[in-house]
């Protein structure tokens, strides 16, 4: 078995990704801002406390 392949795709990107490395680091800028971002303690106490319980299924 050839563990060494690798697929057209994957080939171009590793090539892509040589020629432009500013992409990997715009990726890591996208993840940070959806991803890793500043829990606030307070917002999240407050929407917790704030919950209305869900009604039951009504065809029951």
């Amino acid at each position: 078995m050839n563990t060494n392949y690798t697929s057209d795709f994957e080939g171009f990107m590793n090539r892509f990704l040589e020629k432009h490395p500013d992409v990997v680091e715009d990726q890591k800028r996208g993840w940070y801002i959806w991803w890793d971002h500043r829990l606030d303690l307070d917002a999240q106490e407050r929407e917790k406390a704030s919950e209305v319980p869900a009604k039951g299924y009504p065809y029951q």
